[in-house]
């Protein structure tokens, strides 16, 4: 990955837009010069950024996620107008509301900054803050009447997530990562109201024993989103402890996911109701109550 300590000299290279943006989210001081940043916009205008292969300007936008604070970066590049050249998609979340508690709604990308800074907050890899960023892009067609609540967003942002992956050449981890915290986010916050037989369903469809340490990414995703609301920055967020809970119990039965895969089959009913059993069993508490 390319690392910039220094913030660089705005010149003819485009993506020294993108070095500089990147250092507001690694400096915790720094600040784009007012006569930097009229130059910013000013080059982003005359289509600086429309002469740059998104694969080049991967490794830049990656080292900018890596920051302490990513959102800065953000800002920077839509202040100057670069997010809308770069990630339109991410760009037009800005100003569409969703649900929240206190207040009733937020906006989607403003609290997809905060989402990114929380990942950074717990020092997670490349991977989960890029889910992160683009999990919720389908927000952002949804049609008005779906407002503040998004149904099925999920459907309107798989190909949005994929052509951005695609176009910037993400690795498959990046891609992989975003696309099921995509489809899964939602139900892993509504995991408290699905009984036992439909958590073990979804440890199944996430392949959670095949893929342990992707599990572990959806829910920190999960865990940030949660975060990321008003009031709640820092909190406990029990459902990733329960769905914790759930895989072990889920895990601790005959006959891994490697193995039906070898046997050319899938998970056998019996083993699946041993699982769901289990699930239930551990799940079978006062604190799963009440979260």
């Amino acid at each position: 990955m390319t690392m910039h300590l220094i913030p660089p000299t705005l010149g003819d290279d485009p993506l020294d837009i993108l070095r500089l943006a990147a250092c507001a989210a690694h400096i915790p001081d720094f600040v784009v010069p007012p006569e930097a940043m009229v130059k910013l916009v000013s080059l982003v205008a005359d289509g600086a950024l429309d002469r740059v292969n998104p694969e080049a300007a991967w490794p830049e936008l990656s080292h900018g996620l890596m920051g302490g604070r990513p959102s800065r970066m953000m800002e920077v590049l839509r202040g100057c107008g670069a997010l809308a050249r770069l990630i339109p998609e991410l760009d037009a979340l800005f100003g569409v509301p969703q649900s929240a508690d206190d207040p009733p709604e937020v906006d989607v990308g403003e609290h997809q900054l905060l989402v990114i800074d929380e990942t950074a907050r717990i020092h997670a890899p490349l991977a989960t803050r890029w889910a992160a960023l683009v999990h919720k892009l389908g927000k952002a067609v949804s049609p008005r009447e779906f407002w503040p609540t998004h149904y099925r967003h999920e459907a309107r942002g798989e190909p949005l997530v994929e052509g951005v992956c695609e176009r910037f050449r993400v690795s498959a981890e990046c891609r992989n990562l975003a696309l099921l915290v995509l489809r899964e986010c939602d139900r892993v916050h509504r995991a408290v109201d699905m009984r036992a037989a439909a958590i073990a369903t979804m440890l199944e469809r996430v392949e959670a024993l095949r893929y342990p340490e992707r599990f572990e990414q959806l829910l920190a995703v999960c865990t940030c989103d949660y975060r990321a609301y008003p009031g709640r920055s820092g909190a406990d967020y029990p459902k990733a402890e329960l769905l914790q809970r759930a895989f072990r119990a889920f895990a601790g039965q005959a006959g891994t996911f490697a193995e039906s895969a070898e046997l050319g089959r899938e998970i056998s009913e019996q083993t699946f109701e041993k699982r769901a059993r289990a699930v239930a069993e551990a799940l079978r508490s006062e604190r799963w109550a009440d979260a």
